[in-house]
């Protein structure tokens, strides 16, 4: 059966093209999404547990570790992650704030290498009505932009098109993170 001979059963034909995202239905339902504040409930804390390659880790540090966004808002999209569960900025103590700032550093330096983004947009979105998805554990994003980068899908769609595998945009920045690290 096409779509045009489906009639009201798939819904009437407007000449668009679909791009079917089924896996954006974890992030939208919660599934990752720990059910209460404890470290036993957060993929945070339970990601630094296993190999990087299966955490999406692309480096770490002694206080904090960097990770590929397994929902991105453009590829390469980076956090920054202390190891200590903790919620707020405003509970970090200053050998951890500093690391997150040399790591955030470091992510910009091996996201030029590896992707040459034309900027960045940094930042932390603290509790539910600040827009944190995970409230229960701090993170800073680090986004590569490049001019353009934003069209109708994110928009219209609510999608977003990435052209690689996590998998292997995680490799990419492990390498360059490496080759970056004497400019640090």
């Amino acid at each position: 059966m096409n779509i045009e001979s489906a009639g009201s059963f798939a819904g009437e034909q407007d000449g668009l093209d679909r791009l079917w995202t089924p896996h954006r239905m974890a992030y939208v339902g919660g599934q990752n999404k720990p059910q209460d504040s404890t470290a036993g409930q957060c993929p945070f804390c339970a990601i630094p547990m296993g190999p990087d390659e299966d955490g999406l880790i692309v480096a770490r540090g002694k206080h904090a570790y960097v990770v590929l966004n397994l929902y991105p808002y453009n590829s390469g999209h980076l956090m920054v992650v202390p190891f200590e569960h903790v919620s707020l900025y405003s509970q970090i103590n200053a050998d951890v704030l500093t690391e997150i700032g040399f790591l955030t550093q470091h992510a910009m330096r091996a996201l030029d290498h590896a992707m040459h983004p034309a900027g960045f947009n940094i930042g932390m979105n603290q509790g539910e009505a600040g827009g944190a998805g995970i409230t229960a554990h701090l993170h800073q994003h680090v986004v590569p932009r490049w001019v353009g980068d934003s069209n109708f899908f994110p928009i219209v769609g609510k999608v977003k098109a990435l052209p690689a595998l996590l998998s292997d945009t995680r490799a990419q920045l492990a390498a360059a993170w490496e080759a970056t690290r004497q400019l640090g």
